[in-house]
């Protein structure tokens, strides 16, 4: 069965019980922060972290 992509859905537990299709970035973020750019552009989608 192919995993479906959850769009919106900020509830882990609720993602990781359906096997919704998760990307975690915890490696990208670190590299991000230890390259030390003067200027980085992290765009967020719209009302995210809104309840």
């Amino acid at each position: 069965m192919a995993r479906t992509v959850s769009i919106g859905n900020q509830d882990f537990g609720a993602i990781i019980e359906n096997q919704y299709f998760y990307i975690d970035k915890t490696d990208f973020l670190k590299e991000w922060w230890e390259n030390g750019d003067i200027v980085t552009r992290i765009n967020r989608p719209r009302r995210f972290g809104k309840l």
